[in-house]
């Protein structure tokens, strides 16, 4: 199933993405006889688990199975999307993790896996302008496969380790070079404002087999920067989730970005540096989780 947040009335309400539009939740719970549904959110979803994950299934399958209740349907193209995950306690990101990435950069390859953080201010969605922060010259794009954890995970083993992924999504970690290296903290480069774009979807994990064999690129202005596969991890899904969740316990709704692939501007010689500008449209795009675009804009 493919979940998303769109914006109404000043506030995120839950969508269901279907071939023949998007499932109004709220609309659907009401209509079908689930007013407990109607208020619920993104993360009430995640905690809910496989019951309530059921239930969203039955109210698709009550609107799209008759043309009568069609009046339940959301065209996407009208919709203002809301990140995937909206707030998370945690966002954990892992750095040079894929083995080319960390060749282009002249980087050691990680023993183990380098963890920072974002916060939430750095989230956005689908479509929605990101500012370029004015003390930064430097802002780079990086194409990510983000986690989204399902259950409580402590100490948990590599082999349970996808037993806690609620689902997956396209994300941005999106770099001001310039600060990320100002010091030997990463932090300040990383979690400027719309830093961490997330969506379009929140695609569950029944829908994703094999997170560690996707086709992930990232495209500026149509041109081709990043094309990988999330093959070339280092630190593979599994032992991510298991290494962070024996230093930290990790909550439904924690999001965690694997890394990205070589073609950052980073890794270019120094004489084809050319970093985001205003107007840049920015899409990363991984196999199975659809397309998440953004525009860069003046701050």
């Amino acid at each position: 199933m493919k979940l998303l947040n769109y914006v109404q009335d000043g506030g995120y309400r839950l969508g269901i993405h279907t071939d023949a539009g998007v499932v109004d939740v709220a609309g659907a719970a009401a209509a079908g006889g689930q007013a407990e549904l109607a208020g619920l959110n993104i993360h009430q979803a995640i905690s809910g688990g496989d019951a309530v994950l059921d239930r969203l299934a039955s109210l698709a399958g009550f609107v799209t199975g008759n043309p009568v209740n069609s009046y339940l349907l959301l065209d996407e193209n009208g919709l203002t999307f809301g990140p995937a995950v909206t707030r998370p306690s945690k966002i954990l990101c892992v750095g040079l993790n894929y083995r080319k990435h960390a060749e282009e950069t002249g980087s050691p390859i990680p023993q183990t896996p380098i963890l920072f953080s974002k916060f939430n201010n750095a989230l956005a969605g689908h479509q929605e302008e990101v500012p370029l922060p004015a003390v930064s010259q430097q802002v780079d794009y990086e194409a990510e496969l983000a986690i989204v954890i399902g259950r409580t995970a402590s100490n948990v083993s590599k082999e349970e380790a996808l037993d806690y992924v609620y689902g997956y999504c396209c994300a941005n970690d999106l770099s001001a070079r310039d600060l990320q290296f100002k010091t030997q903290q990463w932090l300040l480069g990383k979690t400027c404002d719309k830093f961490a774009p997330l969506g379009p979807y929140l695609v569950t994990a029944d829908e994703i087999r094999e997170p560690n064999n996707l086709r992930i690129s990232c495209s500026v202005n149509g041109e081709m920067r990043q094309s990988s596969s999330t093959s070339d991890m280092i630190f593979h899904c599994d032992e991510i989730i298991s290494y962070a969740s024996q230093h930290m316990t990790l909550e439904p709704g924690d999001i965690i970005l694997t890394g990205t692939p070589e073609g950052v501007v980073l890794g270019y010689p120094p004489e084809k540096q050319v970093y985001l500008q205003a107007g840049d449209v920015v899409t990363v795009e991984i196999e199975k989780l659809g397309s998440l675009t953004n525009t860069m804009t003046a701050l």
